[in-house]
């Protein structure tokens, strides 16, 4: 879609994807001098448009616009910080200072508001971010379609005919990065809630190692996996923003993609496929293939044993029924059903229960580092069908469900491996969006990164030949 909505930092309505990474868009500002307050105060007002309904649930445009003047005020032979001037938006998970942290629900709105700023907001803060809002999100970051009862849901703007989802839980802050409203968005992912609107939105979502970037501030779902982390256009920007949220910027090498061995799971991954995914990354593999990459299919048995492992109760549920056990008792008529649904997975689980998963997982987890000894990355469509329409998710919960699952399978593989993991456009133009999944072990953030900067100038040359 060509997006109604641009910022004086965008010189022309967005396409999905776009490679211009955040240094380009800072020489652009020079070339065409343009200030930061002209960018923020355009971006403010296309946050007002309809295309936007429902991507905000708070807008900081004083602050915005103060943050944007302290960036245009600073002497011109000043090496400017990271982010100085540029428009982000954060989750509505993360705390700020002075409010409370809805986490889009309606039952936290009066709960004691935050002391202090998240460490990711800090962090943010610190490198010269302009913080436009926060944005809509699945309740309590408990769904990877995006839907939220209580405050909208925003569109899906690769679509102009058909109201699709967005993706979640992040729905907001994916929406806001398609639409030009933010250079990046601060997200999380548990389950998949960043690569996943990333997906189905056309943008690059990179989730590092959990313990890259500290969860203090963040409202939880499952701390075992939760991670901050953010979406951008380009594996350049998520790295920068990256090393902003890690307090510390990954080494990133730039190598060829010729030689790289990327491995291809037959497990799982590939079930269910529907047929623009399934072209999309056929097309890919064929691209990287002639780029010299080594793809080889690998079979990958390990993936099949995730389901089981979480069968009755699963991760996720036991931590989140843990976190929310009192809300449940005292407003659950409040809270969207289909998550009420979901916590109460975890309602019957034992400490044992509990304790025996996560033995299970560290054991699961170790056998999958043997298995993908000697291989680049892991290599797999993000999810395995496009954006569905609005409609159909909102026409029963057995309808929700069969979609969620299917936009959680692939991604919570990888946080289950307590891996790192990226999504990346693989789509070609007139097609909805798809995205390409390269993982990697914990830690293994730099090393992922640099294959991920290899495929993605890869891809993008293979469209352009393909154009």
């Amino acid at each position: 879609m060509t997006s109604a909505l641009t910022s004086a930092f965008i010189s022309a309505p967005i396409p999905a994807p776009t490679q211009e990474n955040i240094p380009a868009l800072r020489a652009r500002l020079q070339r065409e001098g343009l200030s930061h307050q002209d960018g923020v105060q355009s971006v403010l007002q296309a946050a007002q448009a309809p295309e936007a309904a429902s991507v905000f649930t708070r807008l900081y445009a004083q602050e915005a616009l103060a943050a944007a003047k302290l960036a245009d005020s600073k002497p011109a032979g000043q090496t400017p910080l990271p982010l100085a001037g540029l428009p982000i938006t954060i989750k509505d998970l993360y705390d700020v200072a002075g409010e409370a942290t809805w986490a889009g629900s309606v039952v936290c709105q009066n709960e004691a508001p935050a002391p202090v700023d998240a460490v990711a907001v800090q962090r943010l803060r610190q490198a010269g971010a302009v913080l436009i809002g926060k944005t809509n999100m699945s309740e309590f970051a408990f769904s990877g379609v995006g839907l939220n009862p209580h405050f909208g849901t925003p569109r899906n703007p690769a679509d102009p005919e058909v109201a699709r989802i967005p993706g979640g839980s992040s729905s907001g802050a994916a929406v806001s990065v398609a639409l030009g409203l933010a250079v990046a968005a601060l997200g999380s992912d548990t389950g998949g809630s960043i690569r996943i609107p990333a997906a189905l939105c056309g943008l690059v979502g990179f989730k590092s190692s959990q313990f890259r970037v500290p969860l203090t501030g963040a409202f939880p779902l499952a701390p075992s996996v939760d991670t901050v982390c953010a979406m951008t256009r380009s594996v350049a920007d998520c790295a920068l923003v990256d090393g902003v949220l890690a307090g510390q910027a990954l080494a990133i090498e730039n190598r060829p993609l010729k030689g790289m061995r990327l491995a291809l799971p037959q497990a799982v991954v590939l079930e269910d496929m529907d047929p623009t995914v399934a072209k999309a990354y056929e097309r890919a593999l064929r691209t990287l293939a002639a780029a010299g990459a080594v793809l080889v299919e690998l079979p990958l048995q390990e993936l099949a044993e995730v389901a089981e492992m979480n069968t009755p109760f699963g991760l996720s549920p036991i931590e989140a029924y843990r976190i929310h056990a009192e809300r449940l008792r005292s407003q659950a008529d409040r809270i969207d059903a289909r998550v009420v649904q979901r916590i109460r997975m975890g309602e019957g689980a034992s400490p044992a229960d509990y304790q025996s998963l996560l033995s299970r997982r560290q054991d699961w987890i170790g056998r999958m580092a043997s298995a993908l000894r000697g291989f680049d990355a892991v290599l797999c469509p993000t999810v395995p069908l496009v954006a569905a329409p609005m409609a159909t998710v909102l026409a029963s919960h057995e309808a929700f469900f069969k979609v969620n699952g299917l936009l959680l399978r692939n991604t919570a593989l990888f946080n289950f491996m307590d891996g790192c993991s990226i999504s990346l456009p693989c789509h070609s133009t007139g097609e909805l969006p798809v995205g390409l999944m390269l993982s990697a072990a914990r830690g293994q953030d730099a090393h992922l990164l640099s294959v991920a900067t290899a495929v993605e100038q890869a891809l993008t040359l293979g469209q352009a030949k393909a154009g």
